[in-house]
This record gives structure tokens, C-alpha cells and sequence, in this order.
């Protein structure tokens, strides 16, 4: 046989082989796929591990804390562990005392409760220091009131746009009906600080609006759904403590009915170094029968709706 017979019978050979091991690879190929689908499925049918339920009350003083359920305190005996915490640690007798406020929100349907700001005047003063306020009135008489009884800017018209400019920035601003079409520019800058007769920021007792905003406490919603406020000192008697807090709770309860449930869902109570302490919510809301009992009455607790629910 001539030799390039032999190379070409060699090449044949090889190429018969080649496509021999192809076609073994397609059909094995399938079945490396279903393989794997099959150990998907298999994975996705392995049941997750449940979480271990909580634990109620630990029974050591040292434990892992994600083991038990948070405990919640009495509001006396709350406040009395954080003076406890205060002498144990030498930290600042006078610190402030802070409160954390969760809410609900929800309505009904898709209705909620929109975040809102509120000013409260505490029974027991905490601070020596004022909030700034400033009245708007284009009397001179007026202006005069205002100044005596501590307005950080009186004036009219000439302060828009200062204000727009953020060259003019206070605590509050109180006004007089008068001058009010003439603060339209403001609404939207000033959106919940606009002077308002629901908020006791519109009217003509200007030594009553000014006392009311210079000396209350001021708080707002953050992140939707959550307030945190002072609302006292550490070396203050625990019954002064629970009476600012319990004036700061029936506040915020106003801006939802009771009939939609508690809007408090939970309430943390710290110092200024202290750790949070979740507070036993009994006694510190308002009932539920109070509202019944009131129904044919003006209720107080729905004054403020119309302008902070939305759909």
C-alpha cells in the first residue's frame, strides 16, 4: 500500500474516533443536567432549621441576651434603675433623661397618620432654657406686647424673605389673624411650624402663644413612625419624671383616635449614659372608655386628624 494511502487511512481513523467521543459527550450531557437540577430541588425541599422560641426570664445574672424575650419594666422601677445606673458608673448626676416613643400609624385601609410636630408644656421644668420664637404683626402696639414678653423677631411682611433665605431661623413662629394672607409665600417652607389655631399658634393672646411656645417641649416624628424627645433630668423626683412623661404620652395620643387601638406601640425609657429600658405600656396610655364615654361630646382626640391623615 502506498504511504499516503496509510496517512490518509490514519486521518479517517482519527476523525471517525473524534466524532465518536462527541456524540458520547451529547448524550451524557443531559443527564449531568438533570443531575443538577435534581440536587436543586432536593436543596430547596431541605427544610430550614427552625429558630429556637425565646426564652422568658433568664435565671443566671450572666446569659446571651438573643435567647430571651426584652424585659419590660414598671415606669417607678425604671426610673429607679436609672439612678442606680447613675451612682454605680459616677457619671453626671444632672444628665438628661430621654424617651423613644414607637408608634402606629396605620389608620385604616391605606390610610396613616401623617408624621406631625407638636409642642407640649411639661408640669415640671427641666431647663433653664427658652426656645426662640418669632411673631409675626404689622401693629405697633402688638409688636410691643411681643417684645416685652420675650419674642427673640417681631415683625411683618419685611421678614419673608429673610425667612426664605434661611437668615431668620427659630423655634416656632406665632401670628396674628391679620397678617396671615400675607404669609402665604411661607407655607410651604414653614409646612408644619406655619401658624395654625389648632396648634395655638394663631391668634390674638400673644403673651399666652409666646409663654406656651418659649417655654414648651417641642418634638417631632422621625423616620416615619418614631419620636425622640427629653423630657426631664436624672436628679429630679421620680414622680416629676413620670408626670413629664406621662403629659408627653397623652399629647402624642391625640393625633390618632383610640377607636383605631393604641398608637404606642412601644416606649424605651434612657439617660443621657444609660442603656434603653423598654417600659410596661399599663397605665401610661389613654383608655379606650374614655372615648365612649364622651361619644356624643367634642372629642379632643379627633381635632387634629383631618390635617395629618392621608390616603
Amino acid at each position: 500500500m502506498p504511504f499516503s494511502a496509510q496517512i490518509s487511512g490514519v486521518q479517517s481513523h482519527v476523525r471517525q474516533g473524534m466524532l465518536f467521543q462527541a456524540a458520547e459527550a451529547r448524550k451524557h450531557r443531559p443527564a449531568n443536567r438533570s443531575s443538577k437540577n435534581t440536587k436543586q430541588e432536593e436543596t430547596k425541599k431541605k427544610q430550614v432549621p427552625r429558630r429556637r422560641p425565646l426564652m422568658a426570664k433568664p435565671v443566671d445574672d450572666v446569659y446571651l441576651t438573643w435567647h430571651y424575650e426584652r424585659p419590660s419594666y414598671e415606669v417607678e422601677k425604671a426610673v429607679g434603675m436609672l439612678k442606680k445606673f447613675q451612682e454605680l458608673d459616677f457619671t453626671y448626676p444632672k444628665q438628661f433623661v430621654y424617651i423613644n416613643v414607637f408608634l402606629d400609624m396605620a389608620l385604616q385601609k391605606k390610610k396613616k397618620v401623617e408624621p406631625f410636630t407638636s409642642t407640649v408644656l411639661l408640669p415640671h421644668r427641666f431647663s433653664d432654657q427658652t426656645n426662640k420664637v418669632l411673631v409675626f404683626t404689622e401693629n405697633e402696639q402688638e409688636a410691643e406686647i411681643a417684645r416685652e414678653n420675650g419674642a427673640a423677631v417681631v415683625g411683618g411682611v419685611e421678614l419673608i424673605k429673610w425667612i426664605l433665605e434661611d437668615e431668620i431661623q427659630v423655634d416656632s413662629y406665632i401670628a396674628v389673624p391679620e397678617i396671615m394672607p400675607k404669609l402665604i409665600p411661607l407655607r410651604s417652607k414653614l409646612k408644619q411650624k406655619y401658624p395654625n389655631t389648632k396648634r395655638n399658634s394663631l391668634g390674638h393672646d400673644i403673651p399666652k402663644m409666646l409663654q406656651f411656645y418659649r417655654d414648651g417641649l417641642g418634638y417631632a416624628v422621625q423616620d416615619e413612625c418614631v419620636i425622640k424627645t427629653r423630657i426631664a433630668r436624672l436628679d429630679m423626683p421620680t414622680e416629676q419624671i413620670i408626670a413629664n412623661l406621662k403629659t408627653v404620652i397623652n399629647d402624642i395620643c391625640t393625633f390618632k383616635p383610640l377607636t383605631y387601638g393604641p398608637f404606642v406601640k412601644s416606649l424605651v425609657i434612657r439617660s443621657s449614659t444609660s442603656e434603653g429600658l423598654l417600659l410596661h405600656l399599663g397605665g401610661l396610655l389613654p383608655q379606650v372608655e374614655k372615648v365612649e364615654e364622651k361619644e356624643g361630646a367634642e372629642g379632643d382626640e379627633e381635632k387634629r386628624i383631618p390635617e395629618s391623615a392621608s390616603t
